[in-house]
């Protein structure tokens, strides 16, 4: 490419949404006719001034040059890290950097090498270059195109992984739906998750939903499974308050349990002095137990006793926003109160046949996935209603900011991770690659503010998420890959 587009090519990348291979690969033509063009010009200003060529026997001989052919090596590393890896351009910087050391110190160039002092005179070039990557793609940061579909998650860019992964299995939208989160097992994520860390709170893992069982319950309409049955979301967000708060202000019904609580952890704790070693631990697991259904009769955490709910028709369509608004208030309160420490929000389902009325719309957003580009006009209307999507997810990020972790000083999103998935990447095709995910939050254990298209498959994305929040896993579902450590 043209030297000024060296590092301005990463800048385009983030602006544009793309991979820097992407913009390359794109570059690449217009790039040949720069250099082509510079040979021409320079060729014409020589015979124009009467320069002439220079000597034969000043032109190196082909064994000169083919001496320092190993620096090609160099190359070969950057570009690997690059287009192969999906590195990035600081960190495949430092490789190429640490090849070319390498290169030098093996092989030399015209029967030297360097010795220390001159590595050393070659750290601050070295950095000024490196530094001009840093300086641009450090400072573009993850930008998102005015009017596109992620646009309302601009705000929080920082906290963001945007990825577009193929599945491992699955095509279509029934296989979409169904490996979405399992990924070929029988067992989606959030329960393999809330297996390992749902134990003592309220509920294991909490499963909301907006308009997803109109159709009933089948592989087109759900997305979480234990042991290959559905777990089916709850749609009515006044049901999920009642279970959530319901028992609050039943003061005697929650004494009654608690007071037998009491009575058995007393009578067990007597029991304890007259067992063997043996036994003993036995009966402290069963305290232990006990001690976990204590914790899901009452709320721990930065929550408060909620008000009265008035919560809209599950089933209506137009209601969609406040039901969807609603599920995700409660979604993150059931975290803040540790009721639950796994929550899934499942919006529609895969073939939706919600109409986005409240944007002007009459059309099902099934029947606006598949219009053609030549539609401008149902294109813009498609593009609204996913940015629409994109706005509830900006919401529940700002709420999972706004709230304060006790545990770790930080807020309630940096101690959570947070997932928005969909079931395939182009609809028309019917076609589960280049599928667009999102991930937030996480703490340290991802390096977000990026767009990264991956080579690995998406159960490499969920084993990572599991391994994010304390799995020690190295595969799920059927995939074999491992987890996706260019998110780290």
């Amino acid at each position: 490419m043209p030297p000024v587009m060296g590092a301005a090519a990463f800048l385009m990348a983030e602006f544009l949404g793309v991979s820097y291979a992407a913009v390359a690969l794109a570059a690449l033509a217009p790039a040949m006719l720069y250099y082509v063009a510079l040979f021409i010009q320079a060729d014409l200003e020589a015979a124009k001034l009467g320069i002439a060529p220079v000597p034969a026997e000043q032109i190196p001989p082909k064994r000169a040059v083919l001496s320092g052919i190993h620096f090609l090596f160099c190359f070969a590393v950057l570009i690997y890290t690059l287009f192969a890896l999906s590195w990035q351009p600081e960190r495949a910087a430092v490789a190429a950097t640490v090849a070319v050391i390498f290169s030098a110190l093996v092989f030399g160039y015209r029967g030297q090498r360097p010795g220390l002092m001159t590595l050393l005179d070659s750290i601050p070039s070295t950095g000024r270059a490196v530094i001009e990557i840093l300086l641009i793609s450090g400072g573009s940061g993850l930008v998102f195109p005015s009017g596109s579909i992620l646009e309302p998650l601009q705000p929080h860019a920082d906290d963001l992984l945007v990825l577009e992964t193929d599945f491992n299995v699955g095509d279509n939208h029934e296989g979409g739906m169904s490996n979405m989160l399992t990924a070929g097992g029988d067992t989606s994520l959030d329960q393999v998750v809330a297996d390992a860390i749902g134990q003592g709170t309220k509920f294991r893992s909490l499963e909301l939903g907006a308009l997803t069982s109109a159709w009933g319950g089948s592989n087109q309409t759900r997305m979480c499974y234990r042991e290959g049955s559905f777990v089916t979301p709850d749609d009515d967000p006044a049901s999920v308050w009642t279970r959530m708060f319901g028992d609050l202000g039943d003061t005697t019904g929650l004494e009654r349990r608690q007071s037998i609580l009491d009575f058995a952890r007393d009578d067990l704790a007597r029991l304890s002095s007259r067992l063997g070693a043996a036994e003993r631990a036995r009966l402290d697991a069963h305290l232990t137990a006990l001690e976990e259904v204590e914790k899901s009769l009452s709320t721990t955490g930065t929550c408060e006793e909620p008000g009265v709910l008035v919560a809209p028709s599950a089933s209506d369509n137009d209601a969609f926003p406040d039901i969807a608004r609603a599920q995700i208030d409660l979604a993150v309160q059931a975290l803040a109160c540790d009721m639950t420490r796994v929550a899934t929000l499942q919006l529609s389902h895969t073939v939706g046949p919600v109409v986005f009325t409240w944007l002007g719309e009459s059309e099902g957003h099934h029947s606006l996935s598949h219009i053609d580009d030549s539609n401008t006009a149902g294109i813009d209307s498609f593009v609204a209603c996913e940015r629409w999507f994109a706005e509830q997810f900006a919401y529940l990020l700002a709420q999972l900011k706004a709230l304060p972790d006790p545990d770790t000083g930080g807020t309630l999103l940096d101690s959570t991770v947070v997932l928005w998935a969909q079931e395939l990447g182009d609809g028309r095709m019917h076609q589960c690659v280049d599928v667009p995910w999102v991930i937030a939050g996480g703490g340290d254990f991802f390096t977000t503010g990026r767009h990264l298209d991956l080579d690995e498959t998406h159960d490499a994305v969920l084993t990572s998420i599991a391994n994010a929040v304390g799995l020690d896993i190295d595969t799920f579902g059927v995939g074999t890959s491992g987890p996706a450590e260019v998110l780290r």
